[in-house]
């Protein structure tokens, strides 16, 4: 989704939306919160001082007062949130980024969720797989969310191996996928991924780069 904004010659300019985690549970007594990263780049969109929109808007902004990783966990802490009653209050709240639609990553092998989501996704023999619906950052590795002509959804592994290509002029995913894999696709209604459930009112997009 994108915002209005003003560019230097004073046009307008438009930002895109991009939600770069989602709080979780509040994590000790002194307002420490737990966060579930979308976004590849943590230490600069979580920099103490970062000043972070919110989805639902009344909670926010919030301002990054300090962060840490515990037991592989990224755990945030937000100016004027003292205590675990004001951490419990902001549980599920969208931590949302605006930036240049035109931005791109400064690898060119990785790419931005929002780049990658809707391309289609075709196999080295030329075979019609699906279109990515989303992008999962797990603990391992980045993971093609990709739903089937048939409604199901097959989970690809993004290494290169198995997706040897990706062109976004010609909007295709090329993936050479190993026996079996695309047979394991799961049903419509599957929401046992990491983070619950996919949240189809989410006012926008994961950020996370993904090479």
């Amino acid at each position: 989704m994108a915002a209005s904004d003003t560019a230097r010659d004073g046009g307008p300019r438009e930002t895109l939306r991009l939600v770069v985690g989602r709080i979780g549970r509040a994590h000790g007594l002194r307002g420490e919160v737990s966060v579930e990263v979308r976004t590849d780049d943590p230490d600069l969109r979580f920099a103490p001082g970062a000043e972070l929109e919110t989805d639902p808007a009344e909670r926010g902004p919030l301002t990054v007062a300090g962060g840490r990783v515990q037991s592989g966990r990224l755990l945030l802490s937000f100016e004027g949130v003292a205590d675990r009653t004001a951490a419990e209050a902001l549980r599920n709240t969208l931590l949302i980024i605006e930036t240049d639609p035109d931005e791109l990553p400064d690898d060119p092998e990785e790419f931005y969720d929002h780049q990658l989501v809707g391309l289609r996704v075709v196999t080295v023999d030329g075979l019609e797989v699906g279109a990515v619906a989303e992008m999962l950052h797990l603990p391992t590795q980045d993971v093609f969310a990709v739903r089937r002509p048939d409604g199901r959804e097959a989970l690809i592994p993004f290494v290169a191996s198995i997706v040897p290509d990706v062109d976004l002029e010609s909007g295709t995913v090329l993936v050479d996928p190993p026996p079996g894999l695309l047979e394991l696709a799961d049903p419509p209604e599957r929401a046992d991924r990491p983070g619950g459930p996919a949240q189809p009112d989410d006012p926008a997009q994961p950020e996370s780069p993904t090479s």
